[in-house]
């Protein structure tokens, strides 16, 4: 492969003013990542010390292997979001090594609200079985939750149900589910580690009912206390919903990690040889190629260069449908085809990424999608052209690639350039964004634009003057609220991707992914649906 040759002026007034700018922006994200470690109270932590109990995510550190990486998932997830629990929710999800074996972990923050679940902590677990399935991980599940958070339970009675639901069927699948009950697990929390394959209960702090005692005197007047209801003994001795009853927490995580190991090791598809090699450029650069006003363009290139092993890439068709760069690298040792815009897609570049992705999925390549998009290319010379059937084509092909993908927004990402790119509905394995990232039907100055032509069309029509004035406030509402809706923060904040990245760690996070996906075989199609010609 190919050496790509960078470009950049690192002395430049561009390259300058946009590491500066994404800079500002990378606090801002430390900042919401700050706020997302918020773990409950300074009283609600002295209570579970003072109970020998450990917070969510020292239990997390407990499970994993020493020296183990976690990719935490969905951190943001709640932020700005009304009527919940802040950013995070109550549980921290993520995926790393116990016992050698990539697993799933999710942990719920009893310490912040009882570990009851919100609305976007419903989501969470929702998105959290879908990784697991895709990627035929086993689950360890650290559980101190009350359940469904009642006053919001309009909004996560289905979701919850749902995750329930799931933890069945990944067992149908053959995926372990293991769960370490610390405390109360009470109401739909109690169906956590009653559907789970294996449960393990900490003794005298584990507390597991349908019903608590008040609700059961409230109910059926019937007077009996926790233990007799729920407690470890109970269910490890008469139940049966324990299978293992520990004297403590850091036994129970210990009995997590033993049965870690009985459980039948995947079979990677590839393992990368033990040496690796840098790219040539430094990843921090990233910093100045890419800018925090999306508005301003940048060669993708100049990414792909600080993201693959020695900054090599074999660009597929370098000469044809120039706005998108299409070609195959090594990232931490794993052959991938990257897809990433340079402007906006014409139909030349459609057919490109059409042909591309056939070639990745006959060759089990799984695939990165680097979005900087504002759609396709309009206009009357275009739609003639058959830019709606060119564009059809690479959905298409988007939509039954079979191959795994990770989709990184790095700038915009609008309309039907966010569907071909690989877009969240589209269901990308992982996706992650850049904090400058922006999502949207399209941009805020255009919804503002077409709103102005339509009320302007309204006002010929009634035979009345436009009235400029007074549309003013209007239009600048209008761009506003766009501009708070289409933010990477709001994007984060409802789970419409998987997490805001430092773009410094792009290279990381895509291979720890990379490392997920060779967990199983990796086998591409080569059937699509009808390609309109």
């Amino acid at each position: 492969m190919d050496v790509l040759q960078s470009t950049i002026n690192k002395n430049s007034k561009t390259f300058k003013a946009n590491y500066e700018g994404m800079s500002s922006l990378l606090e801002q994200l430390k900042a919401y990542q700050e706020e997302s470690r918020f773990q409950g109270s300074e009283a609600r932590i002295k209570r579970a010390r003072n109970n020998d109990q450990l917070l969510a995510s020292e239990r997390i550190q407990l499970v994993l292997d020493k020296d183990s990486p976690f990719l935490e998932l969905m951190p943001l997830a709640g932020l700005g979001v009304d009527n919940g629990f802040g950013a995070n929710g109550t549980t921290i999800i993520g995926i790393g090594l116990v016992s050698g074996k990539l697993c799933m972990i999710n942990s719920n923050i009893g310490t912040k609200k009882g570990g009851t679940m919100d609305f976007s902590t419903t989501k969470k677990y929702i998105r959290m079985n879908e990784i697991i399935l895709e990627n035929r991980l086993p689950c360890i599940q650290l559980v101190e939750s009350g359940g469904a958070n009642l006053p919001d339970q309009v909004r996560t009675f289905e979701l919850a149900g749902a995750n329930f639901r799931e933890i069945t069927r990944r067992s149908e699948a053959g995926l372990t589910t293991i769960s370490v009950v610390f405390g109360n697990a009470t109401a739909g929390g109690a169906y956590v580690p009653g559907m789970s394959d294996i449960s393990v209960f900490i003794k005298d702090k584990a507390q597991v009912f349908l019903a608590g005692p008040p609700l059961l005197k409230m109910a059926t007047n019937e007077i009996a206390n926790a233990e007799e209801l729920g407690g470890a003994e109970m269910h490890s001795s008469i139940s049966g919903v324990s299978d293992y009853l520990a004297a403590d927490e850091v036994e129970g995580i210990k009995f997590a990690r033993q049965l870690m190991t009985t459980i039948e090791p995947s079979k990677p598809h590839f393992i990368p040889s033990d040496f690796i090699e840098a790219p040539k450029y430094d990843p921090d650069e990233i910093l100045g190629v890419v800018s925090p006003n999306i508005r301003i363009p940048f060669d993708v290139r100049e990414v792909i260069a600080r993201i693959t092993d020695g900054s090599k890439f074999l660009e597929f068709k370098p000469d044809y449908g120039k706005t998108l760069v299409t070609g195959w690298a090594e990232i931490h040792g794993y052959t991938v085809g990257i897809i990433g815009n340079n402007g906006v897609l014409f139909s030349e570049s459609a057919n490109k990424a059409t042909h591309f992705i056939q070639l990745c999925n006959r060759n089990n390549r799984p695939l990165i999608y680097l979005q900087n998009i504002t759609g396709f290319m309009v206009g009357k010379e275009y739609e003639q052209g058959g830019i709606i059937k060119q564009g059809a084509k690479m959905i298409n092909a988007v939509s039954n690639s079979k191959v795994p993908t990770i989709t990184i927004n790095l700038a915009s990402s609008y309309g039907a350039g966010n569907y071909a790119m690989n877009g969240r509905s589209y269901q990308p394995n992982f996706m992650f964004a850049y904090p400058n990232s922006k999502v949207s039907v399209m941009g805020s100055e255009q919804i503002a634009g077409v709103m102005e032509i339509i009320q302007r069309g309204k006002a010929q029509r009634a035979g009345v003057p436009f009235d400029e004035e007074k549309f003013a406030p209007t239009k600048a509402d209008i761009i506003e609220k766009n501009e708070a809706v289409s933010s990477s923060w709001y994007a984060s904040g409802h789970l419409w991707d998987d997490g805001i990245i430092d773009p410094r760690e792009t290279r990381n996070y895509l291979g720890f992914c990379l490392n997920v996906f060779n967990n199983k075989a990796i086998n591409g199609t080569q059937t699509y649906g009808v390609f309109r010609m």
